[in-house]
């Protein structure tokens, strides 16, 4: 499997701004003064789809071939799903989208709004992903994993390029992992300009698998993702984006359950931003490691703004 290319993100970044515009990067004070950081936040919650999923489905859809277009199926538990959803409703080649069931049911309604066949099968993430494939070797349509995709780690390091375009001296990024897509697209825009930014990844403790693989040397398998952080719920890690997170990867910090229902809240308060868990992780991140980013230029990459209503009325109800 081919690694992406900086060369390949510019090329992405011409598929990519046909639809979806340079996201803002911002400053907020009142997060400056609560973090007590010099701290800029990247809107990807701001895109089409309420998340940068967008940007490597729309990269990776406008690249298949005329036999890939009979059909794509893919995994997801949102995100990912509605960004091939609507670059397969733009590109006109139908989409059949795989989700555990009892899903975030705001993402399955806005991935059958985008026209997608919507299936729902198994507990998590990593079962719905087995059934994909399960699929892609009865039909032989075009599977897109939500990983595994030079294509799409292209077209998610758009944003990365923003942020170095916009701020070139940025000393750290903090960045969700889920698939790890978005952190490899930092590090992949990173390297391939020459910077010595440092890039953090955060993930849920729950769903530790690539924090624990990424410390230990060894991949590892977790039992479950139980969290409401859907965006980072995965129980495994995935060849391609691990093999240059293994390397690439400056760090990895992980965050309670508790701790993510307060990222959603600092989000509210300090940014006016709805953001999912996955979202406001690198916010929270950013305020727990504070003693150790003081002093330096700080981008928390805002990822998603997908939350139910039902887990933000609890997320809202608790600690203030």
């Amino acid at each position: 499997m081919l690694l992406p290319t900086l060369d390949d993100v510019y090329a992405a970044g011409e598929r990519v701004h046909r639809v979806v515009r340079p996201t803002p990067l911002m400053r907020h004070p009142v997060l400056c003064a609560e973090t007590g950081l010099e701290i800029f936040v990247k809107h990807e919650n701001h895109n089409p789809t309420g998340s940068f999923k967008v940007r490597g489905g729309l990269n990776l859809v406008a690249s298949l071939t005329a036999d890939e277009r009979r059909g794509v199926l893919a995994a997801t538990t949102g995100n990912h799903g509605q960004s091939i959803a609507l670059a397969c409703q733009r590109e006109g080649i139908p989409c059949t989208l795989v989700v555990p069931t009892g899903n975030n049911p705001d993402k399955n309604a806005a991935m059958r709004a985008l026209g997608a066949n919507l299936i729902e099968f198994g507990h998590d993430y990593d079962e719905a992903r087995e059934r994909v494939e399960q699929m892609h070797k009865e039909t032989g349509l075009r599977y897109v994993h939500s990983a595994n995709e030079p294509m799409l780690i292209a077209g998610v390091a758009t944003y990365a390029l923003e942020i170095f375009n916009e701020l070139p001296d940025v000393d750290v990024i903090l960045v969700p992992i889920g698939g790890g897509t978005g952190a490899c697209g930092c590090a992949i825009v990173r390297s391939g300009l020459g910077r010595a930014t440092k890039i953090i990844g955060v993930q849920t403790e729950r769903a530790d698998a690539f924090a624990r693989s990424w410390h230990g040397g060894v991949r590892v398998t977790g039992n479950k993702a139980d969290t409401f952080a859907d965006g980072m719920a995965t129980r495994v890690t995935f060849d391609l984006t691990f093999g240059i997170l293994a390397t690439e990867l400056d760090d990895v910090v992980t965050l309670s359950e508790a701790e993510l229902a307060e990222g959603v809240r600092l989000a509210i308060r300090t940014t006016h931003n709805l953001a999912e868990g996955a979202g406001a992780a690198s916010l929270m991140a950013a305020k727990k490691m504070r003693d150790a980013l003081q002093g330096k230029k700080v981008v928390s990459v805002m990822t998603g703004g997908n939350i139910d209503t039902e887990t933000l009325r609890k997320i809202l109800q608790g600690p203030s």
